[in-house]
């Protein structure tokens, strides 16, 4: 009897290596993928929330762990590796016996497929963002929160830019993208901290809340701008100008002309009979008013964003809110982990000496993004009464949005490798610190007995009850 060895027992799958031009084994590849994503998005998700923190930071940190700076599981060539570099291709070279060179379509191809999976995502998460930014909360606050977002977005953009520029010689549009990244502001961390500290309706939660909305008005703006740039590879001074009035003039006409497509939009969802009679109307006019942008070059989630505004103000937006949240679910952490993949962190080792100077890029990063938010709490005169310090620390978290604008230059290719890590790297830590800092910004305001005192009751009548 012939002696049958191990590796006699393991042979390649044929059927997969038959398709043609390796289409069954992209689309394996593509499945494999999504099934990596969604294990890292949720275990890093689920690990953040028991710690209470933003889940989206965990599916960050799950696209860290399984992408180019641990695992290798799920790498892209925009990046800079290859094909040998990922293990999911040894793992299908092996299933379907490719050559190397079928390898090496099969890793483009299915990068390809996930890259645009995540851009879908990103539209979509800013269409959401849009339907969430209700643009009726500003009429409490008024110009005060408007102060706020101006010196917000301000601040950070122009200290970023010149530090970069000034102190580490960084190209100029790179340098204006990571300035632009410090912008952001996430409204769904800084007003989940408001909510469970009870300060959501105060003075200064109106006004934290307000200027969070209008920072992503004008941080969206200004993405639109420097990603337009970063297409060009040039600081055109008429371009910059016509950017910037054409995506000022798009979103302002497009939330102007929603006050009378909104009827049409309710009537039409009205009169449809079957299944998703009101998501898809949504979705379609979103990734219309997407199509839209990018035609007069601007970029394509800021006419999702300008879409989901215009919604907002519709009859049906809460039903829309919740037919929405599932589809987001799906996509939108593919964007997430795509995004924390694709950053090789590797670079900011501090034992390798060419790291180092990116070490230095993300701690100048990390104090103008802290200090240039903190500042917008003292832009108001004559208001004794108001918890600067709460303010200010509000604005701080970056989140979900300075993600967006960390993706959308990876995308674009003009970031750096450290440059890139840095951005990634201030963002986690503006997130992380902002929760406990704005809870003890909050204790030591004359307010906090109060709401104290009002907590006390509520639990004292609950008991009774």
């Amino acid at each position: 009897m012939q002696t049958m060895i191990f590796s006699d027992l393991i042979q390649p799958i044929p059927i997969l290596a038959t398709a043609p031009e390796n289409g069954s084994i992209v689309l394996a590849g593509v499945l494999l993928s999504l099934v990596i994503i969604y294990l890292a998005s949720k275990l890093g998700g689920e690990l953040s929330k028991a710690v209470d923190l933003p889940p989206v930071l965990g599916e960050l940190v799950g696209g860290v762990v399984v992408g180019a700076s641990a695992l290798h599981l799920l790498v892209f060539p925009e990046s800079g590796a290859v094909a040998a570099d990922s293990l999911l291709m040894k793992l299908l070279q092996w299933i379907g016996d490719l050559s190397p060179e079928a390898v090496v379509n099969v890793f483009e191809t299915q990068s390809e497929v996930v890259s645009v999976l995540a851009e879908i995502g990103v539209i979509i998460l800013l269409f959401e963002i849009g339907l969430e930014s209700d643009l009726r909360d500003l009429k409490e606050v008024g110009y005060q929160a408007a102060i706020v977002a101006v010196v917000g977005v301000v601040a950070p953009f122009a200290a970023g830019t010149a530090g970069l520029m000034f102190f580490f010689n960084v190209a100029a549009i790179p340098a204006i993208f990571a300035g632009a990244a410090l912008t952001a502001t996430s409204i769904g961390i800084t007003s989940k901290v408001l909510s469970e500290l009870g300060r959501l309706k105060s003075k200064e939660g109106q006004i934290i809340v307000g200027a969070a909305v209008i920072d992503d008005v004008l941080g969206i703006i200004v993405l639109a701008v420097v990603a337009s740039l970063a297409k060009t590879g040039e600081v055109d001074v008429f371009n910059v100008i016509y950017l910037i009035i054409s995506a000022t003039v798009f979103l302002l006409g497009s939330i102007f002309l929603g006050k009378f497509f909104n009827r049409s939009f309710v009537a039409i969802a009205d009169k449809l009979q079957t299944r998703g009679q009101l998501v898809i109307p949504a979705f379609t006019f979103a990734f219309l008013m997407a199509f839209l942008a990018n035609v007069i070059q601007l970029e394509a989630i800021l006419g999702a964003f300008a879409a989901g505004l215009v919604l907002d103000e519709t009859d049906k937006r809460k039903e829309l809110d919740k037919q929405v949240v599932p589809i987001a679910d799906i996509l939108v952490p593919i964007f997430f982990v795509a995004v924390g993949a694709k950053a090789d962190l590797g670079v900011l080792n501090p034992a390798v000496p060419e790291n180092r100077e990116g070490l230095v890029i993300a701690v100048f990063l990390i104090g103008v993004a802290i200090i240039g938010k903190l500042v917008t709490g003292w832009t108001f005169i004559g208001q004794p009464q108001i918890n600067r310090l709460a303010i200010g620390v509000g604005m701080i978290p970056r989140g979900e949005v300075g993600l967006v604008f960390a993706g959308i230059g990876s995308a674009s290719g003009v970031l750096s490798k450290p440059l890139e890590a840095a951005i990634i790297i201030m963002v986690i830590l503006t997130t992380f610190l902002a929760p406990p800092f704005l809870r003890v910004a909050f204790k030591g305001s004359p307010e906090a007995a109060e709401v104290e005192e009002s907590k006390e009751a509520l639990e004292q009548a609950d008991l009774l009850g």
